[in-house]
């Protein structure tokens, strides 16, 4: 295929298998358990993950991945040379996309859902994400623990050490709650004597401003922007906790076993929630779940969360014995 190429040379002989999952943080952190299940039973290979390249530092943290293929969707061919790759795994979904980018590779192991083509599990809806890859993943012979969320600390200091990390951003509008209500939240915990600090993307900079003034705490406070994803990383890894919508810091959070108080609006509970046994309260009232995942308004079910929900889960988590 004209363009294409092979992985990058690294002196590394070993067969590869590719495991495509060209999405974001929050998926990548529930396919965590998959990834470490791929590399014990198959401990001479090289295990390459197929994502959006911006999500490298933290594939790094990943033990079990040995490099990071860029791939920032499915809309171009896997930029790799037919034959190169011995096994590839689909923990992207079960669509004909992910499994026509999967078989133009000519991999002579196919490991997915069962499909035309494909030897495998039936797809299952409505399990949890963490569930669903690590069910893929031992359905063919790779016995995976959901509960296998490891990641490495990041080498990168934390900026705030244990800091009450208040993400203010989501990437789609159905997942934002309003500005006027984290600043309620912060101006609480504040007076509860924690450090609080605002995190989100560069994109999500002013919302964070605009929190943190309406809370009345400074500008310094505003993380928003300025923190790599390594960085953004060890912070989670430090805080005491972190209040956040149903995004990456919230996934981070499970897998460092930092409390957390995770509000969630589109996304079923059941499906991409924290560990049941973690230090983590979820907020959320499903009755009220219009479900749209991309919409630019927030569903009702984050809306139906108050700010007294909020710094009441905080308080209990605070209580907790350590």
């Amino acid at each position: 295929m004209v363009g294409c190429m092979q992985l990058p040379p690294t002196g590394d002989d070993r067969p590869v298998v590719l495991a495509l999952r060209a999405l974001k943080l929050g998926d990548l952190l529930v396919a965590v358990p998959a990834l470490h299940a791929i590399k014990r039973a198959r401990p001479d290979h090289r295990l390459v993950y197929a994502a959006p390249g911006w999500l490298r530092p933290i594939v790094s943290l990943v033990d079990s991945v040995d490099d990071l293929l860029p791939t920032p969707g499915l809309d171009d061919p896997l930029d790799l040379e037919p034959g190169s790759v011995e096994t590839v795994v689909n923990l992207h979904g079960n669509g004909p996309e992910s499994r026509g980018a999967l078989e133009r590779l000519r991999a002579p192991v196919r490991l997915g859902h069962h499909a035309p083509g494909w030897d495998g599990p039936e797809w299952l809806d409505g399990i949890h994400e963490r569930d669903r890859w690590a069910r893929l993943v031992s359905a063919h012979g790779m016995p995976a623990d959901p509960l296998d969320m490891r990641l490495r600390v990041p080498a990168v200091r934390p900026v705030v050490p244990n800091a009450t990390v208040v993400h203010v951003g989501a990437f789609y509008g159905s997942r934002q709650w309003p500005v006027t209500r984290f600043a309620e939240v912060a101006r609480a915990l504040t007076e509860d004597g924690q450090r609080v600090v605002f995190t989100g993307s560069a994109a999500e900079a002013a919302r964070a401003r605009e929190v943190a003034a309406l809370s009345g705490l400074p500008d310094e406070t505003v993380l928003a922007g300025r923190l790599e994803l390594d960085g953004f990383a060890s912070l989670i890894a430090a805080a005491a906790l972190v209040v956040s919508a149903d995004t990456g810091a919230a996934h981070l959070a499970s897998a460092y076993r930092v409390p957390s108080v995770v509000l969630f609006g589109p996304a079923p509970v059941e499906e991409w929630g924290p560990p049941a046994d973690g230090p983590h309260i979820v907020l959320t009232d499903a009755t009220l779940r219009r479900g749209d995942t991309f919409g630019s308004e927030p569903d009702p079910a984050i809306l139906a969360v108050t700010p007294a929900d909020v710094v009441s889960a905080a308080r209990s988590l605070a209580s907790r014995p350590v």
